[in-house]
């Protein structure tokens, strides 16, 4: 029986989301901190937190609301949206995700808890999705190679500049960039050539371009207006100057169109939503990237490759990772670290389930609809001034526009507005012969009776000439004629999943990227039509339940990091590092002192800071670390002295990136700005401040946050992500805005902004909710406890394994922050064991591994996060504390020096077909813990041969794929 009656704010549960999120009960958080020689969890701010960088005013966060409460808050969110027809187009358009997707990927946490496949073995189920993505876009593009996704379509076409500038033999400084280009795709390429010092030329490519000198040429297939024209032309005459075409083309349109590759392109960019993705007011969405065999090394963002294993089998992983941000810095092909991973696999799902047949299907209609829409609006009177379209038609009312427009949104129909005399009209594949007469309805007299469909249909004839219509097939792989029937696609999907570990299955312990639980109430928002089916340009009267949202989590996050305001618009990491990077450019152009163009990055910095920096058109000058890993002052000191009239910035990351709190962060930040320098904080270990510290109230002047670590976005298996960035009122004015919305920078003042970095105004709008209902559920209490619960778990963990692990660095009394770096290189001496060997043993214990070899080679970077309870820590620390053992037998002898556990892990299923010849039992290989007899994890293949997979680059769907 109960000793005490419970109260009453007790037994209304209203903070119980918080015991559902951090892993530890109370039974258990005790026991840690018994093992760590405290007994209360807040006696971890005086032992390992620096007292000067304290937080001491409370936070104005509401207190926790319940799960129930915040689904009813986001129910009432919602229904502000005005839910209209979109026919703005844009690269925007409404689509369907076939239920059967929607469930069992976007629902599923097997593939939204996910992290980016570093380590292959255990990603095979994602990497073979990706590679049928990848496979998609080669087909329909015609290119010879794909990445894996980008960020949006945008910023593709800017990473296509980039490289065309690193391939281009031309002297000249300047990119043509096709007047009917996406608007928000102009933008962005201004936005990135003047960071880098390029020119940008908008012109008509199809008149003026012989009269222009430039390095690349960017072109929309099919125009933004919707007009298809034939590229050979103006390809030849860019090659004739040494300059490389990229393609923005339209994935639904290429299904009828001649591919790109036809006309003799170089690289072929743009948006897959089409395919089954919503548009969430603007994100997030995979973008895709193809170009030529002979530039794969040039290509930015990640390329699944097929390589094979240890037992000769082919295998997947992620080819040339050499050309990453994480291996090259500040001469990486691209800053991109996170891509659009769950987006670019349901877009793959999506032309799997439908085939080459069934896109064909809805790419017909598509234009079918458009040419019955064309003569429909040609009866009614209005000239149609487009000849040869696909979906998008362009109609001159002189200067009827914007009333037209308005008695269209009377109708719940969203029209473009080009200017006043041009109306601008997108179908899609969810357009109906309905909505056809109700646009015809908006054009037509009162009296005139509307066209009749059937009558239209049977004569209208094609409008695309037929050598733009494509003639080859198009998916013919096994892959996209197996899978029609929902059984077949459920089971398919399924089949994949089970090939990976995410975190349905086990903790995923890894350093710097903050693997905690995505709550199912925080992702029940990303299925509501009412946030899904928003166009990103639609009027801000239909989108109040956006700004809402928006207005809401700007708030709090101004309010966790101390920071005056915030942007939403970097749509990941990398994006969020580069824009504030150019808004520090901003502040000293604006303050007369341009040539502030050094960035202080420590060495032990990750690599998307330098590769962001050079980006950013700064100079890149490292910072040396002392011995204890913190950054070097004396090193500091001589380098803010050396540049001090052209220090622009200091890019720190804080806790440091080798997991603990330095002790001089406020001082680093006092010499920056003593030296007219500006502190930008990378926000990757947020997760360890959150509640306890506010980055601008201790020197920090920017910072962006990875809302997919820190505020449980998931990462999807690599995506999305997203990266907002908060700054100090100084430098607020500069923060995005967007050529197509109003009012996206408030604070924009008469020097401008830094223009627009992402495609959509407010970037991957739709996830954001997931961050909103996070910090409202946890509230300011329980933000702090996650905290103190990461920083504990860490710690525990660092305390189990420091008797057979050396811990590489400790802070303020010997603790760590929320993650800790064993160190592994002795074992190379000892026992000829790589790093590498004990990060694919632990596959065999049923764990995805730590952070290899980052921040330092020959090391586990270690991060379990708040939502791991004290069990699943202990089967994790066992596990490794095993495989020491393991090492042990091989430094004494006991075990063979080659053929041992580690160095033939992972172990598989296919050793059993086999007569069993390894000097040790199977119990040992495939058991080696007793917990896993009934859930075993089998890696679907053996260790993977990367060095081949390097050598013999193949990018594309084997002609068999093994799906067992």
């Amino acid at each position: 029986m109960p000793t005490s009656r419970p109260s009453l704010t007790q037994l209304e549960m209203r903070g119980n989301f918080i015991n559902r999120h951090i892993g530890p009960n109370p039974q258990q958080s005790q026991d840690m901190l018994a093992e760590l020689g405290i007994s209360e969890l807040e006696d971890i701010i005086e032992l390992a937190i620096p007292a000067n960088i304290l937080n001491h005013e409370p936070l104005k966060l509401t207190e926790t609301v319940s799960e129930r409460a915040v689904i009813k808050h986001l129910r009432n969110m919602r229904e502000r949206n005005k839910m209209f027809i979109s026919m703005i187009g844009m690269g925007y358009y409404d689509t369907v995700m076939p239920a059967v997707i929607k469930r069992n990927v976007l629902e599923n946490p097997g593939w939204y808890t996910a992290y980016t496949p570093y380590q292959a073995e255990v990603s095979q189920g994602r990497l073979e999705a990706l590679l049928t993505f990848q496979q998609v876009i080669i087909d329909l593009t015609g290119m010879a190679l794909a990445n894996a996704s980008l960020l949006d379509e945008a910023t593709a076409a800017a990473e296509a500049m980039t490289m065309s500038r690193r391939l281009s033999k031309s002297p000249a400084n300047s990119i043509f960039v096709d007047q009917d280009c996406h608007p928000q795709t102009i933008a962005v390429i201004q936005t990135r050539a003047r960071s880098l010092g390029y020119d940008v030329i908008v012109g008509d490519p199809y008149h003026d371009l012989e009269q222009h000198d430039f390095f690349a040429l960017l072109l929309q297939y099919p125009g933004g207006k919707g007009d298809i024209k034939d590229l050979s032309a103006v390809t030849a005459i860019a090659q004739t100057k040494a300059a490389l075409v990229t393609v923005a083309a339209d994935l639904l349109a290429l299904v009828l169109l001649k591919a790109p590759a036809e006309f003799g392109v170089d690289i072929v960019v743009g948006s897959s939503q089409r395919f089954g993705v919503p548009m969430g007011y603007g994100g997030p969405h995979a973008a895709y990237f193809a170009t030529k065999d002979d530039y794969k090394r040039s290509v930015p963002g990640r390329i699944i490759g097929v390589s094979k294993d240890s037992h000769g089998q082919p295998a997947l992983r992620m080819a040339l990772q050499t050309r990453e941000q994480h291996i090259r810095r500040d001469k990486a092909t691209s800053n991109i670290c996170t891509s659009q991973v769950l987006l670019a696999v349901i877009a793959g799902f999506y032309a799997v389930y439908h085939g080459a047949e069934g896109l064909r299907l809805i790419a017909g209609r598509v234009h079918r609809y458009t040419q019955i829409l064309a003569a429909g609006i040609t009866q009614l009177g209005h000239p149609v001034l487009s000849q040869c379209y696909f979906d998008t038609l362009l109609i001159s009312t002189p200067n009827r526009a914007k009333r037209i427009a308005a008695q269209a949104a009377e109708a719940t129909i969203n029209l473009r507005v080009i200017d006043a005399d041009h109306i601008g009209i997108s179908l899609d594949e969810t357009t109906t012969r309905g909505n056809l007469r109700d646009v015809w309805q908006v054009f037509a007299a009162s009296t005139t009776d509307l066209p009749d469909i059937n009558t239209l249909d049977m004569s209208v004839g094609e409008c695309i000439p037929e050598a733009l219509l494509r003639d080859d097939q198009i998916l013919q792989h096994p892959v996209f004629e197996r899978y029609h029937s929902e059984t077949e696609m459920m089971r398919y999907m399924r089949r994949l999943a089970r090939k990976d570990i995410a975190l349905d299955r086990s903790m995923i312990p890894l350093g710097s990227c903050t693997m905690k639980l995505n709550s199912a109430t925080e992702m029940q928002t990303i299925s509501y039509y009412e946030f899904n089916a928003v166009h990103p340009f639609a009027p801000l009267y239909q989108t109040h339940g956006y700004q809402q949202m928006f207005a809401e989590l700007e708030n709090m996050l101004c309010d966790l990091t101390g920071f005056y305001a915030f942007s939403l618009q970097p749509n990941a990491g990398s994006q969020g590092e580069y824009t504030g990077l150019l808004v520090i450019r901003k502040y000293h152009e604006v303050r007369g002192e341009a040539q502030r163009n050094i960035c202080l990055i420590p060495a032990s910095a990750h690599g998307t800071n330098p590769a962001s920096a050079t980006m950013a058109g700064l100079k890149v000058v490292v910072v040396a670390c002392d011995d204890n890993g913190n950054v070097s002052l004396d090193d500091l000191r001589a380098k803010t002295t050396e540049y001090k009239d052209t220090l622009a910035a200091l890019m720190i990351t804080y806790p440091s990136t080798h997991g603990v709190f330095e002790q001089a962060f406020r001082e680093i930040c006092e010499l920056i700005h003593q030296h007219g320098g500006q502190v930008y904080l990378d926000g990757a270990n947020f997760n360890a401040l959150v509640g306890l510290s506010r980055p601008g109230k201790i020197g920090a002047d920017v910072a962006h946050l990875n809302l997919h670590k820190t505020f449980c976005i998931p990462h999807g298996g690599g995506g999305p992500g997203v990266g907002p960035i908060g700054v100090g009122a100084h430098l607020a004015p500069f923060l995005p805005d967007h050529p197509v919305v109003e009012g996206v920078n408030p604070a924009k003042g008469i020097h401008g902004t830094i223009g627009t970095v992402s495609a959509a105004p407010w970037g991957s709008a739709s996830i954001y909710t997931i961050s909103w209902a996070y910090i409202a559920m946890m509230g300011a209490a329980g933000l702090k406890r996650a905290t103190l619960t990461a920083i504990l778990n860490a710690n525990y963990i660092a305390k189990r394994l420091a008797p057979h692990y050396p811990i590489l660095y400790t802070g303020k009394n010997g603790w760590v922050a929320h993650e800790c770096i064993i160190d592994c290189h002795e074992f190379k001496k000892t026992g000829n064991v790589t790093v590498e060997d004990i990060a694919k043993r632990l596959i065999d214990y049923g764990f995805h591994a730590p952070t290899v070899s980052f921040p330092v080679a020959d090391t586990l970077m270690i991060e379990p996060t708040e939502s791991e309870d004290k069990a699943e820590i202990d089967r994790f620390c066992e596990a490794l504390i095993a495989i020491r053992e393991e090492i042990k037998t091989i430094e004494t002898g006991v075990a063979d020096a080659e053929n041992n556990l580690l160095h033939n892990a992972p172990h598989t299923h296919r050793l059993l077909l086999e007569k069993w010849t390894l000097p040790y039992s199977k119990q040992q290989a495939f058991f080696p813990n007793n917990d896993q007899h009934d859930d075993k994890y089998w890696p679907p293949v053996g260790r993977i041969d990367n060095v081949y997979g390097d050598r013999h680059v193949f990018c594309s769907c084997p002609p068999v794929m093994n799906d067992e």
